[in-house]
Parts: C-alpha cells; structure tokens; sequence
C-alpha cells in the first residue's frame, strides 16, 4: 500500500506534514509505504531533521504549491507542478493508493473531478465527517461541507452511498440511516427535508430509520446521518468545538476527546473513482499521523469499488 500526501498543503506545512509522516511510520507494516509530494529538497532536509533515515517514506518533486487563498478550479489548472496536481496524477496513474492533503480543501475537491473524476452515476460527491458516538463507534455524516444546497435526490443518494461505505469501512452489516431534521415526524423541516424524507423511506437500498434531530447527534440512533453541506459543517464544527471548550475548563474526558479533529484526522470524499483524504488546515503533526492511520483503512475498505458496483 502507498499513501500518497501532499506535503506542502496546510497552515503548518511542511513541517507539521513531514514531522506526522515520521510518527506515522512508526505504527505502520512494513509493506505500507508513504510518498510525500513537495519540494524535494525542503523535504527531505526535514526528514533528515526529524531524524528519519528509513525506506518506507519516498518524496515527490513538486515545484509549485496551491496557496489556502487561491481560486480551486483556476489554481489547479493553473499550476499543472503544485503538490496537489502532482498528487492528483500520481493517484489516477495508480501509483499510489489514496491521496490526502491538509491544503485548499476546494482544490483538493476540484483535483479529486478534474483528475479520478466522480463515479459513474453520482450526482454529486460529497465529503464525509465521523461523529463520534456516547456508546462507542462513529457515525458517518455527509455532506460536510462540499454541498451547500442539495435536492432531495442529492440527499437520497448520500443515504445509499454513506451506507456502502459505512459496511466496508466499518463491518456494519445494514447501517441505520437517518434525515438530520427539526423533528422526528415525517411532516417536520423544510419542503427539501420532507420530499427527502419519503425518497429515503421508499429506497429499498438502505435501512432508513427516520428523521433524527440535532440532540441526537451521538446518541447512537444512527450509522450514517444525511444532510446538506451547509447544515453538516455547522454541526461537525460546532462538535469539535466541544474539546475546545473542555480544555479550556480543565476537563478530561476520553469521548470529548474524540471531538478533538486531532483524533480522526481527516475527512474522505466519497462518490470519486478513488480513495481522497481531506485534513484540517490547522492540522498538527499528531492530526497527519492519525489521518494517515485512517486513510490506510479506507484503502484497505474499497468503499469506492463497491459504491461504483452498486450504482452500475
């Protein structure tokens, strides 16, 4: 296995980025290699630095790099040598097995439809977040933020896609799904909740359990939660925020610990034709190294093979 990352993506990079590489390493088989896409000298001077003398991380020359603040779309076209359009070709030649960067999210977004594209019969990808659940477990939340407005169609199919990849990365065997809405009654929410609602009840694809609200959020009442990009975002964040808080007041706690975005590490976007990993911007050395331990479960999944089988 090869996990491709970009090096120079992220408000900490490249140090943050190569000095979680290193520490991943240490938990990782011997048989999983990591390939660092950046400046090669800069790099590999901080390799030598963080006193790391192995074999199973590589690194990718890449001159140019896609600043937080630049446009998606003309930043990727725009710089064909920057880290994450090096790392886009890289993934769609197959030569490594997922990619994941911590830099522009929106143009790790455009690389991931400009370059592996969306799998046949997606209306739109969506990026998914893991909730943290009181009695154990995640919960897998999309959208998180890659769509904004959806239809109720959106809305239905990120029911059955949130599921396939809830049984592949998890284990779960018919993954309760749930509609993120005001209230548990079918009648409850706006026009676009209530027509997705009943297209989610119909599907005979998924296990739908029903509406669930925002005090349901870790209560276990569902394996996957569906909701637009907009209203998913503010949840995620307004969760992590929790540990915010917590540290601030002195309190330990091991479950609000797992609200801290250092613990999972990053997001996958789900619906492309491979495996993409998104990370904080803010993220640390400790965040790449667990968001490194989670793309290698997400290769080890194939959730996307078995999206695209079901959906062809």
């Amino acid at each position: 296995m090869n996990i491709g990352i970009d090096a120079m993506g992220g408000d900490f990079a490249p140090e943050a980025i190569v000095q979680g590489a290193v520490m991943a390493v240490e938990n990782l088989p011997p048989d999983v290699t990591l390939t660092l896409v950046g400046k090669q000298e800069v790099v590999s001077n901080l390799l030598h630095q963080y006193d790391y003398s192995g074999s199973q991380i590589k690194v990718v020359h890449a001159e140019e790099v896609v600043e937080m603040g630049e446009h998606p779309t003309k930043a990727f076209s725009q710089k064909p040598h920057s880290s994450i359009s090096i790392g886009f070709k890289l993934l769609k030649d197959k030569q490594i097995d997922i990619f994941c960067g911590a830099g522009n999210t929106g143009a790790m977004h455009v690389g991931a439809l400009f370059s592996i594209k969306s799998i046949e019969g997606i209306i739109r990808p969506a990026i998914a977040g893991f909730v943290p659940q009181k009695k154990g477990g995640y919960a897998v939340m999309l959208d998180i933020g890659a769509n904004a407005d959806c239809k109720p169609e959106v809305l239905e199919q990120f029911g059955v896609i949130g599921s396939i990849f809830a049984q592949n990365t998890f284990g779960i065997d018919k993954p309760r799904v749930a509609l993120m809405n005001i209230g548990e009654e079918e009648q409850k929410g706006s026009v676009i909740a209530q027509a997705a609602h009943q297209l989610l009840k119909s599907n005979p694809r998924i296990h739908f359990v029903g509406n669930m609200e925002g005090g349901d959020f870790f209560d276990d009442k569902a394996d996957v939660i569906v909701t637009d990009g907009f209203t998913g975002n503010a949840l995620f964040k307004l969760a992590e925020s929790f540990y915010d808080v917590a540290k601030e007041r002195g309190i330990q706690d091991p479950y609000i610990d797992k609200m801290n975005y250092e613990a999972v590490g990053g997001s996958p976007i789900i619906g492309v034709n491979g495996n993409v990993m998104i990370a904080h911007g803010i993220s640390t050395p400790l965040a790449i190294k667990n968001m490194i331990g989670w793309a290698k479960k997400q290769v080890e999944s194939q959730a996307y093979v078995q999206i695209a089988k079901a959906l062809n």
